[in-house]
C-alpha cells in the first residue's frame, strides 16, 4: 500500500509542477488552486508513504516520478523539445526509479 501511495504522490507532483507554471507567479486563480492542493496531496501521500519505505529511497522515486511525468507533459501538451538525448535521459531515470524498488 506505501508504494501506491508514493506513485500516486509522484503523479500528484507533476500536478503541482504544472499547475506552478500555470499559475504564472500564482496570478491564475484556479491553476494556484490546483497548485496548493496538489501540492499537499502530494507532500502527505509522501509523508505517509515514509513510514514503511526507506526516507533515500522513497524521495528517490517520488523525485523521479514527478520529475519524469513534468518532462513528459512539458513535451506531449506544453511544446517543450523532443529528442533522442531527453527520451534516453528519462529512460535512464526510469530505470533507477524501477531499480530503487527492485532493490529496497
Amino acid at each position: 500500500m506505501a508504494w501506491l501511495v508514493l506513485v500516486v504522490s509522484g503523479i500528484l507532483e507533476t500536478v503541482w509542477a504544472i499547475a506552478l507554471e500555470r499559475s504564472q507567479g500564482f496570478t491564475r486563480l484556479n491553476a494556484t488552486i490546483v497548485f496548493g492542493v496538489a501540492l499537499v496531496l502530494s507532500m502527505a501521500g509522501l509523508g505517509v508513504a515514509l513510514r514503511d519505505i526507506p526516507v533515500g529511497t522513497g524521495y528517490a522515486v517520488w523525485v523521479g516520478i514527478g520529475a519524469v511525468g513534468t518532462a513528459i507533459v512539458g513535451m506531449v501538451w506544453l511544446g517543450e523539445s523532443v529528442n533522442l538525448a531527453r527520451i534516453i535521459c528519462l529512460l535512464l531515470i526510469v530505470a533507477g526509479v524501477v531499480g530503487l524498488k527492485l532493490y529496497h
